[in-house]
């Protein structure tokens, strides 16, 4: 199978992620070509493949993916259509016949690496080499101060479809994926700016630049102490459970990311790491939000399950908006928020 594969010109790749998360090499395709391509792999977002947000990527069976790639031809119907052979002559694709659904000797479990941890790992350390950029060694998140969020920027306010792959692209910045402080130098970057509809880009509230990348905005932030907030629409987060989508804007000094709607992996996700997520109890109240707002969440002393929070909206103009915002932390999830995230909580009921 693999050399008949190969003699029509294709290339078996490791039984891994690969192009699924953007590590699909065309060096044949330049960034910014447009192009369309065939695959069945199940993502389709803008970059996935190639890393090439000009990629237009269509999802369909390996059958009809084999059967285009050997026309070489969107516009190929393997019912109907007819190639020329090496010999002249024309012929049609046979159709698939029926494979079984599984190995008929099972799966091969391969080996396993797995390597239980000691009983006691007080004394284990972990040696990383300090000067590395693809390896770094992560502190605990600071525990909440016991204070309400007030007066802080609106970093990002994305329209749309805001996925794990617009806050954390994947592609060429899989190599700092365990680099956090690197690898954050991507969030928000897939993000469209509703005030703006540029994407990657916002205004910085500090130096009143206009166009600024939002890692580099939120940088800025966090060197002055300050926390801000994310605005989302409908479904954020929807796609992989990517934690990395809620451990970058954590990283930079996310307080909340407060949204129309979430997409549930990714809720859960901005909880563990102590990041608020809220909703918009009125989604209406999305459309409230502007570029150079500056935001309180009041009343956190009284997070409850189940009970609205406030938020104050203070407008440039010098009026205010007072919005309510709902949120599904349970009394568990609360605690990891005092705590700093769900790791701290687990360490300090195991006494650390």
């Amino acid at each position: 199978m693999q050399q008949t594969l190969e003699n029509i010109g294709g290339t078996v790749l490791a039984n891994a992620c690969g192009p699924c998360i953007g590590q699909w090499n065309r060096p044949e395709v330049k960034r910014g070509d447009k192009n369309a391509i065939v695959t069945s792999y199940n993502r389709n977002f803008p970059a996935r493949n190639d890393a090439n947000p000009d990629t237009m990527n269509f999802i369909t069976s390996p059958e009809i993916a084999v059967a285009m790639g050997i026309s070489g031809s969107l516009a190929f119907n393997p019912l109907t259509d007819s190639l020329v052979g090496s010999d002249g002559k024309e012929f049609k694709l046979d159709a698939p016949g029926a494979a079984p659904e599984v190995p008929p000797t099972g799966f091969d479990p391969g080996l396993s690496m797995y390597a239980a941890p000691p009983d006691d790992g007080s004394n284990v350390e972990v040696v990383v080499d300090p000067t590395s950029n693809r390896l770094q060694v992560l502190d605990p998140w600071e525990a909440w101060n016991g204070e309400d969020f007030q007066d802080i920027p609106v970093l990002v306010k994305a329209q749309g479809k805001c996925t794990t792959d617009h806050v954390s692209p994947a592609g060429q910045w899989l190599r700092f994926r365990g680099h956090l402080d690197n690898l954050s130098d991507n969030m928000f970057l897939g993000a469209v700016n509703a005030f703006t509809e540029d994407i990657g880009t916002g205004q910085n509230q500090l130096s009143g630049e206009q166009v600024q990348p939002i890692p580099q905005i939120a940088r800025e932030y966090k060197a002055q102490g300050l926390r801000w907030v994310a605005i989302g629409d409908h479904n954020y987060g929807e796609g992989s459970s990517r934690e990395h989508a809620a451990m970058s804007p954590r990283m930079l000094g996310a307080a909340a990311i407060i949204t129309r709607s979430f997409a549930r992996l990714a809720e859960t996700n901005l909880k563990k790491q102590g990041v608020l997520p809220f909703t918009f109890e009125d989604t209406d109240d999305y459309d409230r939000i502007k570029v150079d707002d500056r935001i309180s969440i009041v009343g956190l002393d009284r997070l409850t399950p189940g009970q609205p929070v406030q938020c104050v909206l203070k407008h440039a103009d010098g009026t205010e908006d007072t919005v309510n915002l709902r949120h599904s932390l349970n009394q568990p999830q609360i605690e990891w928020f005092k705590a700093g995230g769900a790791m701290n909580y687990m360490k300090l009921q195991e006494g650390g």
